[in-house]
């Protein structure tokens, strides 16, 4: 039971929500550093050593993220639009800490199995090490989101992002092995998770022991800081969670499956000029996440409240992604060339690849929109077998143009790909409101 004191002090630090504005601009700082950063662990490799090693790390991050993302089951989105406050905090984590570890045990099958060299096989345990590591973060930024308050999501991604390039470059930059620099971006986000997130989510649970009317009871004291292990409750949220943890992983196996066919096809070398280029796309996904994450809590309580207002907010985060797409593909084919000798090697000045993969990127920031809305709404069943489907396309097209296509056929099939996705998602959106009002009358 807490003293007068004591009550006093937690309802001067209690956590607020901010609003989407402030929310927005958080989130896109955040996800700018972040992902500048991420860009920017290809840029080193690229500057210290050559296409093979960069080639090299984009695989072993091409194996390990499409296994951690289904570990994951989402649980950050179902957290963030559970506003009636299903399960707690201790429930997400409890999970998570089951699914992390045995999600590096298969990527350690996998990688062992794939026929991989020593040096690839290393560098993929470290990673999916990493990997898993920040997983376990995700949970926090999932609290952190339900409470609206992605400017604790920004400064954590901003430090993991600044101590993971610092890790890996003075790894790689000392040893001159790949392997070290891993090892140092894992360190960095480990200590990111002890010093920042769990502290923060501590903090968050401990000052809203009574939240008002409307808003979710997240609980307080050290037992809500704790993972629980309720099997039922755990199997309960997990076969609530699966169909989007199987949608996660789809969509980033989607992405990746040109990588594992370029490097099967045209080799670790080719891949890495593929995998340098393509990083340009970050730009693009870094502004239309943050508008995605800011915006889901917002639009789940739309959804439920006024589908009016859920359908203009969409509609304003799809003409932000339709003109972030144009202006990737104008300046890449107005500066392409200049732009990959100047942060690359000339080796990587391919302005044909750039114009394609950033023409990709445009249908992928609609695409990614649309899974937001889907999400907010809660339906996260129908997403299954669209992204099956073009999961399944991907892999098609794919195996057919690379070896004929080399990276351009590569980059054909990510826009033929994207096309049919961004379709397939209005298609499925539209049934589900359809539905929903229908049940409703």
């Amino acid at each position: 039971m807490n003293t007068p004191i004591e009550s006093t002090q937690l309802s001067k630090t209690r956590f607020s929500p901010l609003s989407l504005r402030t929310n927005v601009s958080w989130a896109f700082v955040g996800n700018a550093i972040y992902a500048g950063s991420q860009w920017g662990l290809i840029v080193v490799l690229a500057k210290l050593t050559s296409p093979l090693i960069v080639g090299r790390f984009a695989l072993a991050l091409a194996v390990t993220t499409p296994v951690m993302m289904f570990s994951t089951l989402n649980l950050r989105s179902v957290q963030a639009t559970d506003v009636k406050q299903a399960y707690s905090f201790s429930d997400y984590l409890g999970l998570r800490l089951l699914t992390a570890p045995i999600a590096w045990l298969v990527i350690a099958i996998i990688a062992m199995f794939s026929g991989y060299g020593w040096a690839t096989f290393s560098v993929v345990c470290v990673v999916g090490l990493a990997k898993g590591l920040e997983t376990i973060s995700g949970v926090y930024y999932g609290l952190f989101q339900l409470h609206e308050r992605l400017d604790l999501i920004a400064k954590s991604m901003i430090i993991k992002g600044v101590l993971s390039l610092v890790g890996l470059s003075l790894g790689v930059y000392l040893t001159n092995d790949l392997f070290w620099g891993a090892i140092g971006m894992a360190a960095a986000w480990a200590l990111l998770l002890l010093s920042f997130d769990l502290p923060m989510g501590r903090q968050i649970l401990r000052s809203t022991p009574h939240p008002p009317e409307g808003e979710p009871s997240l609980g307080a004291g050290e037992a809500s800081l704790r993972p629980r292990w309720d099997m039922s409750t755990l199997a309960r949220l997990t076969w609530l969670a699966l169909p989007l943890g199987l949608v996660v992983m789809l969509i980033s196996l989607g992405m990746n499956i040109p990588r594992y066919l370029i490097e099967a096809h045209i080799g670790e070398y080719q891949l890495g000029i593929f995998a340098a280029i393509a990083s340009l796309q970050k730009v693009g996904y870094t502004a239309v996440t943050a508008l995605g994450q800011s915006a889901t809590p917002r639009m789940a309580k739309h959804a439920s409240r006024d589908i009016r207002r859920y359908r203009a907010l969409l509609a304003k985060l799809l003409l932000i992604g339709l003109v972030l797409g144009i202006m990737g593909v104008v300046v890449a084919f107005v500066a392409g060339r200049a732009i990959l000798t100047l942060l690359f090697q000339p080796d990587y000045a391919r302005p044909d690849l750039l114009v394609l993969t950033m023409s990709a990127a445009g249908f992928e920031y609609l695409a990614l929109i649309y899974g937001y809305a889907l999400t907010a709404v809660r339906k996260f069943k129908v997403q299954l077998p669209l992204y099956a489907s073009v999961t399944i396309l991907t892999f098609l097209v794919c195996t057919w143009l690379i070896p004929r296509g080399g990276l351009v056929g590569a980059a054909i099939a990510l826009n033929i790909v994207g096309f049919v996705k961004v379709a397939s998602s209005v298609l499925v959106l539209n049934r589900s409101l359809h539905a929903e009002s229908n049940k409703e009358r």
